[in-house]
């Protein structure tokens, strides 16, 4: 499962993005890819570069980058097919929006393992979630093209598996409550298995992201980065950006997992191993060994 290469970071010469396919070639793309099944039928060379995204970015980079890092989630196909079934509903697993909380004590009891994302607004948290759930299309998570549009914290219930929370939105367009809300979420939640800290890859890492890390450290948190939006930028600025990440995730932080994750919510790249990632650490799979 694990694949550790120690090498050093060298950036190459970056080509041009090949040319965007159009948006209608998209959404019907998007609509059968949502389904790990509907992609595995695609050429094991395409699959790989959707499930595991920086593999694609591996050949711009010099034979000397350390690549260890970025692949010590390995899961097999296997193991993702395992994880699509937490995010399938059926009758004895339905998977909805349950409620939602604008203070503590009016957050619901829960039990089971919960994971949360949190994020600068405009980052597409909202957006990811709902790829998360894209199995699930009747489930309702908001998206807006207006920054700060969570104002609340929504609860997500997956069975009896896990519980996935949509906290508000970091930044300028954060509520007015966010530290009362968020951070007293954060400081106690027992059953809070880990935490999703979102970093736009079109612009990398901000100030205000730089403070959530550190509150994220100061409460002993296990949290993880996501890279979004990587389909936005262009590869020279989004491998910039990932290094950048890369940097910070090594010398300045304990708690988070050492491996960040990139994603596209528009062409599901990086979702599956994303699913495939909380399935794991809500300990609902236990991973077949490679």
């Amino acid at each position: 499962m694990f694949h550790i290469k120690p090498r050093t970071i060298v950036l190459k010469a970056i080509p041009k993005l090949q040319k965007s396919i159009s948006s209608t070639q998209t959404c019907q793309s998007n609509h059968k890819l949502s389904s790990f099944l509907e992609a595995a039928k695609m050429p094991e060379k395409k699959l790989r570069k959707l499930v595991f995204p920086f593999e694609d970015l591996e050949r711009h980079l010099s034979s000397k980058v350390n690549m260890s890092n970025f692949q010590l989630f390995q899961p097999r196909f296997e193991d993702i097919k395992r994880a699509e079934m937490f995010f399938t509903p059926s009758k004895k697993h339905k998977i909805d929006y349950f409620t939602s909380a604008v203070r503590m004590d009016h957050a619901p009891l829960i039990t089971q393992s919960e994971v949360c994302f949190i994020g600068r607004s405009n980052v597409g948290k909202s957006t990811l979630i709902k790829a998360l759930f894209s199995l699930v299309p009747e489930t309702e998570v908001r998206v807006s093209k207006t920054p700060g549009h969570t104002k609340k914290m929504n609860f997500f219930t997956v069975g009896k598996a896990f519980t996935l929370v949509d906290m508000p939105g970091y930044g300028y367009k954060a509520p007015k409550d966010f530290v009362d809300m968020v951070e007293t979420y954060l400081e106690t939640r027992h059953n809070l298995k880990r935490t999703f800290l979102l970093v736009d890859g079109s612009i990398g890492l901000q100030h205000a992201d730089k403070i959530a890390i550190d509150m994220c450290e100061e409460f002993g948190l296990p949290y993880v980065l996501v890279i979004t939006k990587i389909d936005k930028a262009k590869q020279g600025e989004l491998l910039r950006h990932i290094l950048e990440v890369q940097e910070v995730i090594q010398n300045h932080t304990v708690g988070c997992f050492p491996q960040p994750f990139l994603v596209s919510s528009l062409h599901y790249s990086g979702v599956y191993l994303l699913r495939c990632f909380i399935a794991h650490v809500t300990g609902n799979l236990k991973l077949e060994p490679s």
